[in-house]
């Protein structure tokens, strides 16, 4: 356990933003899972339904900070790819 002040205060903010990553992380994953069901299912429409949300997701990790932007445009290049190719 901290004993300085700060030290309390640093592990609030911690477990703050551990919680919200957390949070930020799995949306965007959940979002991804839809796109890639989709292209496994061979299925293009809900696939181009789906990218949109998946795109908004990894940029929105980026601008929150969980995720650093040159893996969100690697990811959605990647997926968009794919979608592409159906």
């Amino acid at each position: 356990m901290p004993n300085h002040k700060s030290a309390i205060k640093r592990v609030r903010q911690n477990e703050k933003r551990r919680l919200r990553n957390r949070h930020i992380m799995s949306t965007t994953r959940t979002y991804i899972k839809a796109v890639r069901a989709a292209i496994d299912g061979g299925n293009a429409e809900a696939a181009r339904e789906a990218l949109p949300k998946a795109v908004n997701a990894l940029n929105a990790s980026v601008t929150k900070g969980v995720i650093h932007r040159n893996q969100a445009a690697r990811k959605i290049s990647r997926l968009t790819k794919a979608v592409n190719a159906l």
